[in-house]
């Protein structure tokens, strides 16, 4: 049995379709992820669903409303906290969407990144697997699993639906 941190993970199309909402995370010294890109999105409280727990996400980061997302797929990461423990994500295609986006939030900046050149970026390396399978338009779902020792992916491997 499995006790992951549940996740949210967001990639927010531009209005032409050919860019996405990355944060680059140099804000805190103390960030595990300092000096890397991601998308947007944390941790789901303990009494919210995981699409409330996105919207939520999205507001505190980004200062914007969902109007159209997707649920892409989901990703289990084993080992992936620095104490060893393991995250479980559930990664959302958000297409439509209002608001005034900030330069930056407490994290970061955040730019309009081209998603053609997204593995240009410094990311997680584990990133590097599934990314693309978020905008494969060929795929419905994906449902990943990339274990994680010490600081690194071990393997990856999918399913798609």
């Amino acid at each position: 049995m499995i006790t992951p941190t549940l996740t949210t993970l967001a990639f927010i199309l531009s209005p032409d379709r050919r860019r996405v909402l990355m944060v680059h995370r140099i804000a805190r010294s103390d960030d595990d992820q300092l000096g890397k890109y991601n998308g947007l999105g944390g941790k789901v409280e303990r009494y919210e669903d995981v699409v409330a727990g996105m919207r939520r996400e999205l507001r505190e980061e980004a200062h914007l409303e969902v109007d159209s997302m997707q649920l892409r797929g989901t990703v289990s990461w084993p080992g992936f906290n620095p104490d060893g423990s393991d995250q479980f994500g559930f990664i959302f295609l958000v297409d439509a969407w209002h608001g005034d986006i900030p330069e930056a939030n407490e994290e970061g900046p955040l730019s309009w990144q081209p998603i053609d050149a997204l593995g240009e970026l410094p990311m997680w390396e584990g990133d590097r697997y599934f990314v693309p399978l978020v905008f494969d338009s060929g795929i419905s779902q994906f449902h990943a699993v990339i274990p994680y020792e010490d600081g690194h992916p071990t393997s990856a491997s999918w399913s798609v639906l």
